[in-house]
C-alpha cells in the first residue's frame, strides 16, 4: 500500500475512464467514494473497499477533492447542481470532455459556488489509466494543481500544468482528439480502398506506418514555417496537391469506395486554388481554414 492509504477522493461517473481511474485510485491505497446513476456499476468496486454515495451531495460532501469523469458537461451540471450546496472548499477535477468556452464556464460556475476547477485533458485510453507512462495535461489554479498532484499522478503517471485558462486544456484535447479522428479515418479509407483491390490492412501496415513517420516528421517541419507566415512553394505547391487529391478521389470512385472524405480533401484544395493560392505551400491552408494569423 502507498503512502496515500490515508487519503480519500471522490470520484463521479463510472464509464470505462471512471471505472479504471477507481481502480486505479485502490491500488494505490485511497479511500475513494463513488457515485454513478446506475449504482449496480460500483458493485466490484464497494467490494473492493469503495463507498458508494447515496446522492451526488454526499459523495461531494466526502472529499475536498472531486474527480468528473462524464460524458459531457451538460451531465456535469445535472449531477452537481443538486449538490451546490457541499461545492464550497471543494476541488473539481474536471476529466469530462468538453469546448474550451464550456469549460471556462464550468469553472466560473465552480467559483461562485466556493469551489476551484482543474481541468483535465486525459492522453490515454481506459486500458493505461495508472500506468507510468499515460499522461493528462491540466489547465486551472496552479497552486490547487501542485497541492493535489499525488492524486492526479494516481490517475495517470505524468501529469502537466499548461496554465491558468480553464479552458487551455479542453482546448489543447480537442485539438488532439481532432487530429486523432480524422487521421484515423484516413487510415480507414486507406483500408477501405485496399480491400476493394483485394489487399488486407495488414497488407498495406507497412505503408500506413511509413506515412505515420512522415507526417510526424512533417509537422515539425511546417509548425515553424506557419508560425512565421511562411508559405512558399517551394517543393510543396498547392497546385501540384491538387492534382494528387483529385488522383486519390478518382481511385476512389473507380472502385466503388465510398468518396465523401476524399471529396471534402479536394474540395478544400479548390478553396485554396480559388483564393489565389496555387503556387504557394499547401500549408497555406491553414488560412484558409482559419484566420490568417489567428
Amino acid at each position: 500500500m502507498s503512502s496515500s492509504a490515508q487519503q480519500s477522493v471522490t470520484l463521479i461517473g463510472l464509464g470505462p475512464m471512471g471505472l479504471a481511474m477507481a481502480e486505479a485510485l485502490l491500488d494505490r491505497g485511497y479511500a475513494v467514494t463513488l457515485w454513478n446513476r446506475t449504482a449496480s456499476r460500483a458493485d466490484d468496486l464497494v467490494a473492493r473497499g469503495a463507498f458508494l454515495a447515496s446522492s451526488p451531495a454526499a459523495a461531494v460532501a466526502a472529499n475536498e477533492v472531486v474527480i468528473l469523469s462524464l460524458t459531457d458537461y451538460a451531465a456535469v451540471d445535472a449531477v452537481l447542481e443538486p449538490a451546490a450546496s457541499a461545492l464550497k472548499g471543494r476541488v473539481l477535477v474536471n476529466l469530462t470532455s468538453a469546448t474550451p468556452e464550456e469549460a471556462r464556464a464550468g469553472s466560473r460556475l465552480a467559483a461562485e459556488r466556493g469551489a476551484a476547477q482543474l481541468t483535465g485533458g486525459v492522453n490515454s485510453a481506459p486500458s493505461g489509466i495508472g500506468q507510468p507512462e499515460s499522461s493528462t495535461f491540466y489547465s486551472g489554479p496552479r497552486e490547487v494543481f501542485d497541492r493535489h498532484r499525488p492524486v492526479l499522478e494516481a490517475l495517470t503517471g505524468q501529469v502537466d500544468h499548461r496554465g491558468e485558462d480553464p479552458g487551455l486544456a479542453a482546448l489543447l484535447y480537442q485539438i488532439g482528439v481532432g487530429m486523432f479522428w480524422t487521421s484515423m479515418l484516413g487510415y480507414w479509407q486507406a483500408v477501405a480502398l485496399a480491400r476493394a483491390n483485394g489487399l488486407t490492412a495488414a497488407d498495406i501496415l507497412p505503408t500506413a506506418r511509413e506515412t505515420a513517420d512522415t507526417l510526424s516528421q512533417l509537422s515539425a517541419f511546417y509548425a515553424e514555417r506557419i508560425d512565421a507566415g511562411v508559405h512558399v512553394g517551394d517543393v510543396d505547391r498547392l497546385a501540384m496537391g491538387m492534382a494528387s487529391v483529385e488522383h486519390v478521389l478518382r481511385t476512389n470512385a473507380d472502385v466503388g469506395v465510398d468518396t465523401a472524405l476524399p471529396a471534402a480533401v479536394v474540395d478544400l484544395f479548390r478553396r485554396g486554388m480559388d483564393a489565389g493560392h496555387g503556387a504557394d505551400s499547401f500549408s497555406s491552408l491553414v488560412d484558409v481554414m482559419g484566420k490568417p494569423g489567428k
